[in-house]
């Protein structure tokens, strides 16, 4: 298998974020506000440079670099430390499939030994820089058609957790930085 590893801090990057066994977590709304609170921030506060993503029921896909003085692999590391650390809380605050969703990711937590004993994300972003303009659009362009693909919607910028809204000018849930 090919490790893929963030080499060039710098550098313009199509990431893929997976929740360990497939787990629909973002199938909840709850779930889904976080993370778009907590890419907010990220933008604000960490140095995230966030060009297009898109919230799957178990995965998230997002074009990325960092500013300047950033690292990239530091913001993601925080990112999802952050979102699991919150995301196991609400699941002991009334989440109806909680006991079978900690089962999974107490196994996942428990097979890997970087974690103490609980995992959410998997641990590969399986990170692709990306370079020409040609490559760019064709990641905006996968990221936005995932709901479409996966049967959700009949158009990019009907899905509400995607950037296929802000490219579209309409209302979004998240403000992104644009490619020039």
């Amino acid at each position: 298998m090919t490790e893929y590893h963030i080499r060039d801090e710098s550098a313009l990057y199509f990431l893929t974020f997976t929740v360990v066994g497939w787990v629909d977590i973002f199938s909840r709304q709850i779930y889904r506000d976080l993370v778009i609170d907590s890419f907010d921030f990220a933008r604000k506060k960490k140095g995230l440079l966030l060009y297009a993503y898109v919230i799957m029921t178990n995965h998230i896909h997002l074009l990325a670099r960092a500013k300047e003085n950033y690292k990239l692999s530091a913001i993601i590391r925080d990112f999802k430390k952050f979102t699991s650390k919150r995301i196991f809380e609400l699941l002991d605050s009334g989440e109806s499939r909680r006991e079978w969703m900690k089962t999974i990711f107490l196994k996942a937590g428990d097979m890997n030994n970087d974690n103490k004993t609980i995992q959410l994300w998997i641990q590969d972003n399986h990170p692709i820089p990306v370079y020409s303009e040609f490559v760019i659009n064709q990641k905006i362009n996968y990221i936005h058609n995932n709901p479409v693909k996966a049967g959700f919607v009949a158009n990019p910028e009907d899905w509400l957790y995607s950037s296929a809204r802000n490219y579209s000018n309409m209302d979004n849930m998240l403000e992104i930085d644009f490619v020039r």
